[in-house]
């Protein structure tokens, strides 16, 4: 007879948002010892929880100095003096108990490539790792308790399967006979290789075991390669047509990669993932169980880095399952109900490390199973961050179980279905800093996430104890039979009563006849005969009495029971009733509970919706008005800079209109100035005695010559004037610029204009005057009695705005020479008078050059500019 088993599932009603009913994962630090004295340590463990990771000098060096220490906190952190057993102590035993409790657990270590993971779970020899440590537990736990080998049986569907004994002992004696190959869980001798890891000594196991169950251990072992499940305990025939393996157990044909037959992961009826296909060893012992973990790992993909020498390639999976069922009521036999049948797990994962391929200079395959392997840790990473953001911030996004097939084979375990613990393994050489740094921020966030606690096992309702009630029972009646040194089946018992019951009668005298005349010995024989006769009589009556009175209260006590039996029944039918009534108001109430929680979870989701939409709108509020805060602003400051332009530009223009103004001011005294001289010169004309008449100058030649023109130019129109500049004082530290235009002509008179610290130039320049603070213009022109007039036009120099030169003239001297015997020349009546405009030309260009300013603009290249920039000084008439 064989009944199903299911593996235990979260109950039917729970709130995820209830803290009481979540626990957080447990997330441990274990800090592996450096492997030289002289080696960098870049993490120190501050106390029992907190460890704080500084960046090696290197690092600060290449990061521009940058020091920053950061302190990260866990569960519990074990330094490096912390040996297995305490270790085991804290984070396995645990989960121990809850797997022969009925619980489900998942145990993983997780770090960089070569910080202990595989240590720290296998372990060494002569310090086995948690997991020999765990099967020692279990079977010293569970060794008086166990079931007969194929009491139970795996089905494929990641159930469970009980039969009777017989069944069993059937099963058996025919795998016995099947002609199987010699495998290490055969009974010999323990391999050496492994022998001092699961020899410990400490005898842990869990106290309160149920003594009323029977339990039977199951073992499989898997790993995940280049994302691919693969069987390690399958015995795979050799075959010379399949193609051969190398030294990484991955087959190789003609040069090109041929992946191995992989697994399937499934989905049973209750949601639970498995691997189908996978090979389940039932194991008695931790001796057959670790000799079946080695056979595996033997098959395990490791391969020599530059960073570890044994570096895992793959992610490995050791499944201890444990069945069990409880006794029947006698306390014999396996109680053959399905239902009474639990199965649960314990999952060991030694993660296989991160690493960076520059710094192990992976090629080829290495660089293809260090994608993998980073690809299937970042997808661990991503699912725990999506349930932690689900978590804390109440979202309802979807977690990318299927993405790898390391978390979707242990989705259950972080929806509800055990206790998950992660142990973190770190190294603290200086190399690794970044890769730790990223490995102490995972754990830090995987702590933040709550996983829902494993609901207990339903109890089976029959008596407790009697396992050992019908033992104690059995043992005392062998007990009490051997003293009354009779048999102890029931023929021989009856047999015994009717000796006893013979015993009463009255012992037979002697039969024997010594003479023939011996006339006593037979009569007294036959009267004891006859006395026992009719004491056999007696006694046979009496027994047929107590027949007929024992039948008699047989047949009164079955009219009783068949009565009684009609009332139970009469009741049983009421309750019958009354307890269908009842299941169907449990089912309406069930469904209408259903209903309401389908109502309740669309309400719910409908809040989320409303409540993501009113978080968004707010958000687009608060970016609106911060948005519009910010315009208001940038409007302020615009308003602000505009009033100091417009500011600006009026205080500009009322400059610029006050100096033009001036400008037209002086330009228009210059013009009435001029007017006034030329009407002077009118008036002297026109008063002027007419009896006198010119005489004609004796250098008549020099006077009919034409009258050569100043080089100098003619000033600009409409000049604005700078303003007036007060004489400045002769002193000896004053130096000249003496302008001399070439076309000037030479006196050779006795008196020549001399002045001292002068540099004489023929055209003005930019350069004399920055190092001049006076200029000096000589400029020479016919007289009217036909002499050459020189004219020393003065001035000062002074910088502009535009950073060039300028000169405002202040005086003239005029030198001229004059013949003793000359006289004033008149005009001749007979040559025409002039044009007015001639007068007013040879005027102009020498007064009116007398206020021309020189402007040299810096990095100018048109040259020197003339502005009219003072008022010329007034001859007098």
């Amino acid at each position: 007879m064989k009944a199903a088993a299911k593996t235990p599932r979260r109950p039917a009603v729970k709130k995820p948002s209830n803290p009481s009913l979540k626990d957080p994962v447990g997330v441990y630090c274990r800090v592996r010892p450096l492997s030289r004295p002289d080696q960098e340590c870049c993490i120190e463990v501050i106390n029992e929880t907190t460890v704080q990771i500084h960046p090696p000098d290197g690092y600060r060096i290449f990061r521009n100095g940058e020091y920053r220490e950061t302190q990260y906190s866990f569960k519990e952190v074990f330094g490096t003096l912390v040996v297995q057993k305490e270790l085991f102590d804290v984070v396995a035993k645990p989960l121990v108990e809850d797997l022969i409790r009925g619980k489900n657990g998942l145990l993983f270590t997780y770090g960089v490539t070569g910080s202990g993971k595989t240590h720290t779970m296998t372990g060494s020899p002569g310090d086995g790792g948690l997991l020999p440590r765990c099967l020692d537990m279990i079977f010293n736990s569970i060794g008086p308790f166990q079931a007969k080998r194929f009491v139970f049986k795996l089905d494929d569907k990641n159930g469970v399967d009980v039969q009777c004994e017989v069944d069993a002992l059937l099963e058996r004696q025919k795998r016995d006979a099947m002609p199987v190959p010699k495998t290490p869980s055969g009974k010999r001798q323990i391999d050496p290789e492994f022998a001092d890891m699961i020899n410990v000594q400490d005898h842990c196991k869990v106290e309160e075991v149920d003594e009323d169950n029977v339990y039977s251990v199951f073992v499989s072992y898997i790993e995940i390669y280049n994302n691919y499940i693969y069987d390690l305990l399958e015995e795979a025939p050799f075959e010379p047509i399949k193609p051969k393996w190398n030294n990484c157990n991955t087959p190789v044909r003609n040069g090109d990669f041929i992946p191995p037959q992989s697994k399937i992961l499934r989905e049973d009826q209750n949601h639970n993932m498995y691997v189908t296909g996978c090979t389940e060893v039932e194991v008695k012992s931790t001796e057959e169980a670790f000799e079946v973990f080695w056979r595996g790992q033997k098959k395990r993909r490791i391969a020599n880095t530059q960073l570890n020498r044994e570096s895992s390639r793959s992610h490995s999976v050791f499944i201890i399952k444990l069945a069990q069922a409880p006794l029947d009521a006698d306390g014999d036999n396996v109680l053959q109900e399905k239902e009474q049948i639990t199965l649960s797990q314990l999952s060991l994962v030694d993660l296989a490390g991160s690493e960076r391929t520059n710094r192990t200079k992976a090629e080829g395959n290495r660089l293809r199973e260090a994608g993998n392997i980073n690809q299937s840790l970042m997808t661990l990473r991503t699912c725990i961050e999506v349930l932690r953001e689900n978590q804390m911030y109440g979202t309802n996004k979807m977690v990318p179980y299927r993405d790898s097939k390391l978390t979707h084979l242990f989705k259950n375990y972080f929806d509800g279905e055990g206790k998950v613990r992660m142990i973190v393994c770190v190294n603290p050489k200086a190399e690794d800093y970044e890769e730790s740094l990223q490995v102490m921020r995972f754990a830090e966030m995987t702590q933040e996430v709550e996983v829902a606690r494993p609901v207990d096992r339903p109890l089976c309702g029959l008596t407790p104890g009697r396992r050992f009630r019908n033992q104690a029972f059995r043992e005392e009646l062998s007990r009490k039979l051997e003293m009354r040194g009779g048999p102890i089946n029931g023929e021989t018992e009856e047999q015994s009563v009717s000796e006893m019951f013979l015993q009463n009668f009255p012992p037979l005298p002697s039969c024997e006849l010594l003479d023939v005349n011996d006339d006593q010995t037979l009569p007294k024989l036959i009267e004891v005969l006859e006395k026992r006769h009719k004491l056999r009589q007696m006694l046979s009556e009496e027994f047929a009495k107590n027949v007929l009175a024992f039948k008699t209260m047989l047949q009164e006590f079955d009219s009783s029971i068949v009565s009684k039996e009609n009332y139970i029944q009469g009741k049983l039918s009421e309750k019958e009733k009354t307890i269908a009534g009842q299941k169907m108001e449990l089912e309406r109430l069930e469904k209408k509970i259903k209903t309401l929680e389908y109502k309740i979870e669309i309400l719910e989701k409908t809040a989320t919706i409303y409540e993501e939409d009113k978080r968004n709108l707010q958000q687009e509020l608060e970016s609106k008005s911060q948005k519009l805060q910010r315009q208001a602003s940038d409007k302020r400051r615009l308003e602000a800079r505009l009033q100091g332009m417009v500011a600006e530009t009026t205080m500009k223009w009322e400059k610029e209109c006050e100096r033009r103004v001036a400008a037209k001011q002086l330009e228009m005294q210059n013009k009435l100035w001029v007017k006034d001289e030329k009407l002077k010169q009118l008036k002297a004309i026109v008063t002027e005695p007419k009896n006198e008449k010119p005489e004609r100058p004796s250098r008549e030649r020099d006077r009919e010559k034409p009258v050569h023109r100043s080089v100098s130019p003619s000033p600009a129109p409409n000049a604005p004037p700078v303003r007036l500049r007060h004489r400045r004082s002769r002193s000896a530290g004053e130096r000249w610029v003496d302008h001399k235009p070439p076309s000037n002509l030479p006196t050779e008179t006795v008196m020549q204009p001399h002045v001292p610290h002068a540099i004489t130039v023929a055209a003005a320049s930019e350069k004399a005057l920055a190092k001049c603070d006076k200029y000096m213009l000589t400029h020479q022109e016919l007289a009217s009695d036909g002499e050459i007039e020189t004219k020393l036009i003065k001035g000062d120099v002074f910088k502009t705005r535009g950073g060039g030169q300028a000169v405002q003239f202040t005086e003239i001297e005029t030198l001229k020479q004059e013949s003793p015997t000359g006289r004033k020349r008149r005009s001749s009546p007979s040559n025409p008078d002039p044009p007015e405009g001639a007068a007013d030309s040879e005027w102009t260009d020498v007064e009116t050059r007398c206020s021309v300013a020189v402007e040299m603009r810096a990095g100018s290249a048109l040259g020197p500019g003339y502005q009219h920039h003072a008022q010329p000084k007034r001859r007098k008439p």
